[in-house]
């Protein structure tokens, strides 16, 4: 298989942004992005009783919108909530307020929350004026964006992750004690990020990534207590279509600090290279050959408009 062990990582440009840069959607009415509220006595904010899900902007286009929307209407039904109205209108909702917010490239976020409950009531089925929320910013990286061309540190946490039986994975989610934790120990550690075991000590994702290790040319990524993230899906499409071997098991710390190359995926960022991990350099600590082909394979398609959907500036 060829690598191009001469390819590089090329992180693309941004179109430029202004400071106050965002708009949102909130039960039928748009505002700027410093607008948007929601009441404090929502259970979405109280309860993190709150589903939602991000899709991305680049160039224009959303990526993969439909999977997302998909997803989303999945975790809704999952977690027991209910859209205020079909997919088909959430969609274009979702692309006026792109189009309203003038991005290019755009971190959009789509959120249901359970509501209020009647006074001196905690009964979930009583709770009224659940939210839907979306909104535009500008586009959000995982890993540092300055650092994507030479592969971020990552830090493997003591923290287990919340287990699948208490908190399902598949449904996304804003119960992120564990992964809040875990950064603030990665940041005194010197690591942009981190990544949590399970309780038997399987690695499970980051904060909103997954990870992927290669290992004699073949690519890992976990099967359990993690979100079956688009991006991931996206990976696993692009390692086909190149004819490298993916393989959807369970792995430990140990095997990633022996791991020749680690990557992480996510909507925030796409693609990103690991080139430390805890105290270990990977390779020569620069992203190894099949992350950096997998980086470009990704963008050269997006750019191209694969699996794209035009945003209607006008």
């Amino acid at each position: 298989m060829d690598q191009r062990v001469n390819e590089s990582i090329q992180v693309p440009d941004e179109h430029p942004f202004p400071d106050d840069a965002g708009v949102a959607y909130i039960d039928g009415e748009f505002m700027p992005i410093a607008e948007a509220k929601i009441p404090v006595t929502d259970f979405g904010f109280s309860r993190s009783d709150v589903t939602y899900d991000v899709v991305h902007v680049w160039n224009g286009q959303f990526f993969r919108l439909d999977d997302h929307i998909d997803r989303f209407a999945a975790s809704v039904a999952g977690t027991r909530l209910t859209l205020p109205f079909g997919t088909d209108i959430l969609r274009e909702t979702l692309l006026e307020v792109v189009a309203r917010s003038g991005l290019r490239e755009a971190y959009v976020d789509m959120i249901l929350t359970r509501g209020v409950p009647p006074r001196g009531c905690r009964d979930l089925r009583l709770c009224t004026n659940h939210s839907l929320i979306l909104y535009a910013v500008p586009f959000v990286w995982v890993v540092p964006r300055e650092k994507i061309a030479s592969g971020g540190h990552m830090i493997i946490s003591d923290i287990p992750r919340i287990p699948k039986e208490s908190v399902n994975s598949k449904y996304k989610n804003f119960h992120w004690g564990d992964f809040t934790q875990s950064l603030f120990d990665a940041y005194e550690k010197g690591g942009d990020t981190t990544v949590l075991p399970d309780a038997d000590g399987n690695i499970t994702e980051g904060p909103g990534f997954n990870v992927f290790m290669i290992r004699e040319g073949a690519v890992f990524t976990g099967p359990d207590n993690v979100l079956e993230g688009i991006t991931r899906r996206t990976v696993l499409e692009l390692c086909a279509e190149i004819g490298v071997e993916t393989r959807v098991q369970t792995f430990k710390a140990d095997d990633m600090r022996a791991a020749d190359e680690i990557f992480i995926s996510s909507t925030a960022g796409g693609i990103m290279p690991i080139t430390k991990i805890d105290h270990t350099i990977l390779g020569n600590g620069v992203p190894g050959p099949l992350t950096t082909r997998l980086f470009n394979l990704y963008w050269a398609n997006k750019l191209s408009g694969w699996h794209g959907t035009p945003v209607n500036y006008d």
